[in-house]
């Protein structure tokens, strides 16, 4: 084993621009896509494609400001890195804690989803028998991951655009339904609507938290980034048009299972179960891509001391930081066995709205000289996360300030330990 030399672990860099959209596909095309747009009807009401619009510029904004800063700074890590550089050691500390600590509870949530389709009556165990296996996987190295989440992703598109051909080429397709008409939901509805939206474009900073193993990181990963946001704001045009056009906007508002109703009535119920079948696929793709993004933010914090600098060791063979991924697969276990966690995806919602907040920021500190984007882009991102985070539930909101109220104390605590000494 060995550790790094310098601030952080040095993993070996093995990713192309394929495999880090992979990566980045495989995160953001999650369970999310099988039920976002039930509840984010019912808040938008005829103004769904306005809510998609603003979550789409807010991802826009956020994954060029990823893109930007992950050139200057291609080391794993992501804004825990980049607020690090640009903000000042709190600011990026609070990025990691957010995103470490609201991942985790993600992580938890994609596991429990996929045991929920698979065997509900044994979702605990299978759950944790999904992250000890994903673990595994990623703790034999990025080429294993990569690889397991191309096959993952092409069975969930497969899957994807069977609902948007039966939905959209079918008799029972009204195209009437996309109109954008009726009652206003208001600010709070449209916003809420389009916070709901947001996190199922945010999987594109797994492709920055990887930065450190990303081959010419410099074109690589704003290359990425960029494909990924596109291809997948394709595919979820497609899939809520399909929706709306069969469901109607009441019906989808309704639904507990948008996608599988779509399919069921176009027609072809005996789709169904392949619909289930989709979204458990896309669960586990989802834990993958997140516990790799996660281990790496870990790593970095422990090589900066911010973590015992244990877990910033890199695997001599491997070439990824197998300590933390350990660690993060034990956290993630234990969340599934002693938690209920939708009461934790709110703040988990929040923390992911906090880390692109330090995002945008950091990126506004980016020179002249920097390839830095134009001053409207992380403008607007900022602005729009910040919208966004206090747009959610109020319970959302409290749960996702006391998180990370704990992490600046944390790191208060360990200063003054630090100056003590």
């Amino acid at each position: 084993m060995t550790t790094s030399s310098g601030s952080q672990a040095r993993p070996s860099r093995v990713l192309g621009t394929a495999d880090a959209v992979t990566v980045g596909a495989a995160a953001m095309i999650g369970a999310g896509v099988f039920a976002v747009f039930a509840p984010a009807a019912d808040e938008a009401g005829a103004w769904l494609w306005v809510a998609l619009l603003i979550a789409a510029v807010v991802a826009y904004c956020n994954a060029t400001s990823s893109a930007r800063l992950a050139a200057r700074h291609p080391e794993s890590g992501g804004t825990y890195v980049y607020g690090r550089e640009r903000l000042g050691e709190l600011w990026g500390y609070l990025a990691g804690w957010s995103f470490t600590v609201g991942k985790v509870a993600s992580c938890a949530a994609m596991a429990l989803t996929f045991a929920a389709y698979v065997a509900p009556e044994w979702s605990r165990p299978l759950a944790v028998a999904a992250v000890v296996a994903l673990t595994a996987v990623n703790y034999a190295g990025l080429r294993t991951s990569t690889g397991l989440a191309r096959l993952l992703l092409a069975a969930v598109l497969a899957v994807l655009a069977a609902v948007a051909a039966v939905g959209l080429g079918g008799s029972e397709a009204n195209p009437a339904q996309l109109a954008v008409s009726g009652h206003w939901p208001g600010f709070f509805g449209l916003l809420g609507a389009a916070g709901m939206l947001f996190f199922a474009f945010a999987g594109y900073a797994r492709i920055a938290t990887l930065g450190g193993e990303v081959r010419d990181p410099a074109t690589t990963i704003p290359r990425a980034i960029g494909i990924t946001l596109a291809g997948v704001f394709a595919v979820y045009l497609l899939v809520a048009a399909a929706a709306l056009t069969v469901l109607g906007r009441e019906r989808l508002a309704d639904s507990r299972a948008p996608l599988a109703d779509t399919v069921a009535a176009a027609g072809w119920p005996q789709l169904v179960p392949v619909v289930g079948a989709g979204a458990a696929l896309a669960s586990l793709g989802a834990l993958l891509a997140l516990i790799l993004g996660v281990s790496r933010t870990v790593a970095a914090m422990a090589a900066d001391g911010h973590l015992p600098r244990y877990f910033a060791a890199v695997h001599e063979r491997f070439g990824g930081p197998h300590r933390a991924e350990v660690l993060v697969g034990a956290l993630v276990c234990l969340v599934v066995l002693v938690a209920d966690v939708r009461g934790a995806i709110g703040f988990s919602a929040f923390g992911v709205l906090v880390y692109y907040t330090l995002t945008n920021a950091s990126a506004l500190r980016l020179g002249p000289q920097e390839n830095r984007p134009p001053l409207l882009v992380p403008v607007v991102g900022l602005a729009g996360c910040v919208v966004l985070a206090f747009s959610l539930p109020l319970s959302s909101v409290v749960a996702g300030v006391a998180v990370v109220a704990a992490g600046a104390g944390v790191w208060a605590l360990r200063r003054l330990v630090l100056e003590r000494r």
